[in-house]
């Protein structure tokens, strides 16, 4: 009867203070690097659409005719309809655009965030003194997760940011289709 060895890249229990492999640490130092750069992205991908949204605000009479009230009290039915919608996409997309790049707080932090670093220090020099891998593994954990969460809330709010810029743009082309013009209704 054959006996089953155990993997020696597989620890007993990560609480017991093994960490296994050093290849699951150089996993998660890598997972920790692209989570940075997928935040950079998410902050990027806000900085555009925020620029796009000015730049159709500053540049277009009719999307700035959306936030005047005069097109509310004169305008036909579609029109008021259409500036409405225009409108709220407008501001969901520069609000939600905002909200990407705003700083994010998680209530705990490890020694790889430099907010966090006066509450870390003392317990990272005690651990490199006692040459401790598994304080290693356990900061690059603890920062994945907060980084994970971080890029989920930035990514929920590029995701309403980009909607709110198509129903803008779609809506727009719909105004514009409809001869609608800032001109004509102020």
């Amino acid at each position: 009867m054959a006996t089953r060895r155990k993997s020696p890249a597989a620890p007993e229990t990560a609480a017991a203070g093994a960490i296994g492999s050093p290849q699951y640490l150089d996993h998660l130092k890598k997972i920790n690097d692209i989570y940075y750069d997928q935040i950079r992205i998410a902050d990027q991908k806000a900085a555009y659409i925020f620029t796009f949204m000015l730049a159709f605000l500053v540049s277009s009479a009719e999307g700035r005719g959306v936030f005047k009230l005069q097109r509310y009290l004169t305008g036909d039915p579609l029109a008021i309809a259409l500036s409405a919608i225009l409108a709220l996409a407008v501001v969901v997309s520069l609000v939600s655009a905002i909200l990407v790049v705003l700083p994010r707080h998680r209530a705990t932090s490890t020694s790889l965030y430099w907010g966090g670093w006066p509450a870390n220090r003392e317990v990272f020099l005690t651990a490199n003194a006692s040459l401790d891998q598994a304080y290693l593994f356990e900061q690059y954990l603890g920062n994945v997760d907060n980084l994970s969460a971080i890029n989920r809330a930035k990514y929920r709010f590029v995701g309403f940011a980009f909607r709110g810029l198509l129903v803008a743009v779609v809506t727009y082309v719909l105004l514009l289709g409809a001869g609608v013009s800032a001109t004509s209704l102020s």
